[in-house]
């Protein structure tokens, strides 16, 4: 996959991370206005980059680096499924989407939770059994692809990766019965 970029690709070496649609993708060459990316066939199966044409529009993000600040959640580039957007409604300023969205990635949103759609970092207002629902600001809107996105168009999802680390030790708490991490634990202390 080639594509065509400038501000991300200021002093990126080859062997980099460049997130596109929230798929994170390794650099295997690049000059002053590209970067190529070799592309697995398992995530082009399970991410909407099947659905790229030459010219389409994508979201970049390069890694984070650990001395920088963290503006959202932590989005790894990792996509847990792919959602559609059923809705979209204006209130004053902002664009209200609701996103339908499998199982394997509703157990993760929670309201005023993280997820991110197409490499966005964006806040949960509400769930529902089948989806959820985000609001854009303005500046979101103009500066990603989210903006122009209609119903009916699809979308890469990635939850947030505390919940799912979360599951795991509670699923290695209860195989293991001798640590203390369960359910009781983590709502005496505050964590659900």
């Amino acid at each position: 996959m080639v594509i065509s970029a400038a501000k991300v690709l200021a002093d990126v070496k080859k062997g980099d991370s460049i997130c596109v649609n929230g798929v994170c993708l390794t650099v295997v060459e690049f000059s002053n206005n590209y970067f190529t990316s070799d592309v697995m066939p398992e995530t082009v199966e399970k991410t909407t980059l099947k659905n790229l044409q030459s010219g389409h529009q994508v979201n970049l993000e390069r890694a984070l680096r650990l001395e920088d600040r963290l503006g959202g959640h932590i989005v790894q580039g990792h996509v847990d499924g792919v959602g559609k957007i059923l809705a979209q409604e204006v209130l004053d300023i902002a664009v209200i989407y609701r996103i339908g969205a499998p199982n394997n990635i509703l157990k993760y949103t929670v309201p005023k939770g993280s997820i991110a759609i197409d490499g966005i970092s964006l806040t949960v207002v509400d769930v529902y059994s089948d989806s959820f629902t985000i609001s854009l600001i303005p500046h979101t809107a103009h500066q990603t692809t989210l903006g122009a996105k209609n119903p009916g168009d699809m979308i890469n999802l990635e939850t947030d990766i505390i919940g799912r680390y979360i599951e795991k030790f509670l699923k290695v708490g209860e195989a293991e019965n001798n640590n203390n991490m369960t359910m009781g634990f983590l709502t005496e202390h505050g964590f659900i």
